[in-house]
């Protein structure tokens, strides 16, 4: 039987850049060779789109090509440049992973080149992938389907809000940006101008929500429709402060003041509410293929939605693979399911 070809996008233009590619090589070390004949293509911090040998750390050093997805749906893959005769090759594939955090790449951006491009891929469409970016339009959609959302107010371009308006602490952040970028807590009116100057590095449109008092707890979550499966929850134990994903120097030696439990240690009836909650979640945004819904728990067993992320990191440390693996589907049967979820709508 012929191998699949499988396009891995990879890289990026935003601040998780370095994210992705970790999440790459963690995708290329668990992807069955005996089924899938990859294709790696790295998009620089500058965009320029590269077909390489595959994402190690020093990729852009490599032996690459100049590379472009063609928006043509007749081409239905890579026009790859020839460096000694200039011309273009054709590489059709037959899926694509864009394994792509953040803006340009979990907005809908890349999503919408993949479709004009007619090549299955996996993970969220181009409408599911835009509305969980903006964090406060997730919070709209959810909350009129009946899902708790934090209190918030949005601040667009050169708006802003009187401080003494807020209950502190609250959290300001970028209303579309990845990871934690940009967010600080706010404790009193006189941090406010400065944490929504740092956001506004990140997002010219600025959320501030009110503080829920919860524990923090991610669901990974898989499928399409009516059709889902959902890894163990997990919970984030903090020593201080607030979980800052992706923010630490070395994360595969851990956080400096979180660890990621999982199974999460809470009651059995809080785990199926979380469960439950999540696809209720994933449902109402659209989603499909995966996503890991971040709820929170609070103490009287209520359940709050934090945020969706449309592509979650998938490195060695990243938590939907870990939440997976402890349901018993490892990485490498992941990108099996959401590769056959690409290309025929439902997990095998």
């Amino acid at each position: 039987m012929d191998k699949l070809k499988v396009g891995i996008v990879f890289g990026g233009r935003s601040e998780e850049h370095p994210i992705s590619v970790k999440s790459a090589q963690e995708v290329a070390r668990n992807l069955d060779a005996e089924k899938y004949e990859p294709f790696y293509i790295g998009i620089t911090r500058d965009g320029a789109w590269n077909l390489c040998d595959g994402p190690d750390a020093e990729w852009e050093s490599g032996n690459c090509r100049p590379a472009v997805l063609s928006p043509d749906s007749s081409v239905h893959g890579l026009l790859v440049q020839d460096s000694d005769q200039g011309r273009f090759e054709t590489i059709p594939l037959d899926v694509v992973l864009p394994v792509l955090h953040g803006k340009l790449g979990e907005d809908g951006a890349m999503q919408g080149l993949l479709e004009l491009s007619g090549i299955p891929y996996a993970g969220c469409d181009v409408q599911s992938s835009a509305l969980c970016m903006d964090k406060s339009l997730a919070y709209v959609v959810a909350g009129s389907a009946g899902i708790a959302t934090p209190k918030f107010w949005t601040l667009t371009a050169g708006e802003s809000i009187d401080p003494g308006r807020l209950t502190y602490p609250v959290f300001v952040k970028p209303a579309r940006s990845g990871s934690s970028f940009g967010v600080t807590k706010v404790s009193g009116e006189a941090e406010l101008p400065g944490a929504v100057e740092n956001a506004r590095r990140y997002d010219a449109k600025v959320l501030i929500e009110e503080t829920v008092v919860g524990s923090e707890i991610g669901c990974a979550v898989l499928g399409n429709e009516l059709d889902l499966m959902v890894g163990e929850v997990d919970r984030i134990a903090l020593s201080h402060g607030f979980f800052r994903i992706h923010q630490e120097d070395q994360p595969e030696t851990g956080s400096d003041n979180s660890t990621a439990i999982v199974p999460a240690d809470i009651p059995a009836e809080s785990r199926t509410l979380i469960q439950e909650t999540a696809k209720a979640v994933y449902r109402a945004l659209g989603c499909r293929g995966l996503a890991r819904v971040d709820l929170f728990l609070k103490q009287d067993g209520t359940v709050v939605l934090n945020e969706v992320n449309t592509f979650p990191g998938m490195t060695s440390y990243s938590r939907y693979p870990r939440m997976m693996a402890a349901a018993g589907v490892p990485l490498g049967e992941v990108i099996d399911r959401v590769v056959s979820l690409a290309l025929t709508g439902k997990i095998r």
